[in-house]
């Protein structure tokens, strides 16, 4: 069974930092790119970050770009996103997602300004 399981989010001050991860299990998570995606109530789901399978190639929405870093551990099934230098249009529902596998239920992540 494909189970993805973000944690991490959380309530922060504008400024602050949060690391989120994505726990997985039940396919091979080594062969697969991992892709951050946000949602918000205001805002259309935008890509945040993605890394290939090996984690040596990596894209950034313009909007996180120098501020959020995402990684990966193969041996762990486990992505993550650091989150720094966070602002309130930060805010929203933050999910991992594997084309043709599965997405998480998601993480709230709130910028207080």
């Amino acid at each position: 069974q494909v189970q993805l399981v973000e944690s991490g989010g959380g309530l922060v001050q504008a400024g602050g930092s949060l690391r989120l991860s994505c726990v997985t299990s039940g396919f091979t998570f080594s062969s697969y790119a991992i892709n951050w995606y946000r949602q918000s109530p205001q805002k259309e789901r935008e890509l945040v970050a993605a890394i290939a399978s090996f984690g040596d190639n990596t894209i950034y929405a313009d909007s996180v770009k120098g501020r959020f870093t995402i990684s990966r551990d193969n041996a762990k099934s486990t992505a993550y996103l650091q989150m720094d230098n966070l602002k309130p249009e930060d805010t929203a529902v933050y999910y991992c997602d594997v084309a043709r596998v599965g997405r998480g239920q998601g993480t709230q992540v709130t910028v207080s300004s």
